[in-house]
């Protein structure tokens, strides 16, 4: 119960909500892309039916992710003004480029895909909606460009006490960026794509009626979900070794890794320890396996958290540099097994694909439905490690988590806004999953909600004082 403490929970749970809708956004707005792609090329009406089915759903993660995002923001000039002031030249800069470019493009062309099904031609509407996916990615490029600096400053210097910006091309080419952004960017890709095979599969099992509606789409959603959640892997194994260079305390917390290994280092699978005696009551390792994560071969010592415990001491000073190990460590391993779980299900859906019986598989079809869930939680624990495993950073190796919260904004203060905004934050939710399951249960083929009131209003008697 600090003021530290409560703004990063504020910020954290604030993060967290928003990362449910952001890569559904990026995803679901590339297949949506790829379904009009293919309706402008069969032209069948039921094409065009499930591609405004999908783009409902669309339209409602996206307004709810844009409400979200914009409080975000407030929060650097509410709780975070210290670091704002440190680091505002810099990080401001990739923020003002994804709100002035990347978030304008896909907002206009959201606009005339909505609005321009009979005023633009087949293919220039299909163009706007590929024109919406590409802003998607573009935002999140600009944003995760600025977190980038966050996690590997570079391109700046220092000058009366703040970080000054001297090459913005720096920020573009920062390592950590090139690891970072491909890896959330595939995750984004199979969250859209479980998004839709989820729903899909509840209209296959569920609704026999819409099966060969929404067949095409369920086979497009599982090959796009099966690409990304591979890659994801293999991405997210070059951003682990990156780390061993760029966070190597990020690297050992995830590892619970307490000593420098030998040449020869194991990986746990699972571990049960006790952060503050160091002491393991049990662990499952497979040999080598961190030596070939590290450095892609059976031989390489790790360092552990102790060595750069007394190492960072003597770079930044006295101070303890240890994140916390038993969040690191779990929000890593959630995240690689639901990511191969991921995998797993959208593989396997292929291969039933292929050989013509997934539909006759009501037992998969109930996992799809439920599938949805995996790529979140992936998400979810993927930024945790991230951002958790930086701390006591808020800028790594510049500016401490504690020296960037606002001086005087008082303890009371920020529990009553994160009491405020968590509250908020339910009723949204509530809002949202209630929508989305109507708009599920109507199906592609709504109920004509404004024939039924004039068919209502034409049988009520009007009832006029005159």
């Amino acid at each position: 119960m600090t003021q530290e403490g409560l703004a990063r929970l504020q910020f954290g749970t604030m993060t967290i909500y928003h990362f449910l809708f952001v890569p559904i956004t990026i995803g679901l707005s590339f297949l949506l892309a790829i379904l009009e792609t293919r309706y402008w090329r069969t032209r069948k009406p039921e094409d065009k039916k499930v591609l405004d089915f999908f783009g409902r759903l669309f339209l409602i993660n996206f307004a709810v992710g844009v409400v979200t995002g914009i409080l975000q923001e407030f929060q650097f000039g509410m709780n975070w003004s210290n670091y704002s002031r440190f680091v505002g030249d810099v990080f401001g800069a990739p923020l003002a480029v994804e709100a002035l470019a990347a978030f304008f493009l896909e907002s206009t062309f959201i606009g005339l895909w909505v609005f321009g099904w009979d005023k633009l031609s087949p293919r220039l509407h299909t163009w706007t909606m590929w024109l919406v996916a590409i802003g998607t990615s573009l935002s999140a490029f600009w944003i995760l460009t600025a977190n980038s600096f966050m996690q590997e400053p570079v391109g700046y210097k220092i000058v009366h006490g703040h970080a000054e910006m001297v090459n913005f091309f720096a920020l573009l080419g920062n390592p950590q960026l090139w690891v970072e952004f491909p890896h959330v960017e595939v995750g984004a890709l199979s969250t859209g794509a479980f998004f839709v095979v989820s729903i899909s599969a509840y209209f296959l099992l569920f609704r026999p009626e819409y099966r060969d509606w929404f067949l095409p789409p369920f086979r497009i959603g599982l090959l796009v979900a099966a690409t990304g959640s591979v890659l994801a892997i293999v991405i997210g194994h070059e951003q682990a070794q990156h780390l061993i260079v760029a966070q190597p305390m990020k690297m050992a917390a995830s590892e619970a890794l307490w000593h420098t290994t030998g040449l020869h280092a194991a990986w746990s699978v699972v571990a049960f320890f006790n952060p503050v005696t160091h002491h393991t009551w049990f662990s499952l390792s497979i040999p080598d396996l961190l030596s070939i994560l590290a450095y892609n071969r059976l031989s390489g010592r790790v360092l552990g958290i102790s060595e750069l415990q007394a190492l960072y001491v003597h770079r930044y000073g006295p101070g303890y540099y240890v994140p916390p190990v038993l969040v690191t460590f779990w929000s890593f391993r959630i995240m690689v097994l639901f990511g191969f779980l991921m995998a797993g299900v959208a593989i396997w859906g292929l291969v039933l694909v292929y050989k013509r019986r997934v539909a006759d598989r009501p037992r998969y079809l109930k996992i799809a439905m439920w599938a949805v869930g995996l790529p979140l939680i992936a998400n979810i624990m993927g930024w945790v490690m991230t951002e958790v495993g930086r701390q006591p950073w808020i800028v790594f190796g510049l500016q401490k988590t504690i020296d960037g919260v606002s001086p005087n904004v008082s303890l009371t203060e920020v529990l009553i806004t994160l009491i405020g905004f968590t509250v908020l934050y339910a009723i949204m939710g509530v809002i949202e999953v209630r929508l989305l399951l109507k708009f599920i249960r109507w199906g592609p083929e709504p109920p004509d909600l404004e024939a039924d009131e004039a068919e209502v209003a034409s049988e009520t008697p009007s009832i006029s004082p005159f």
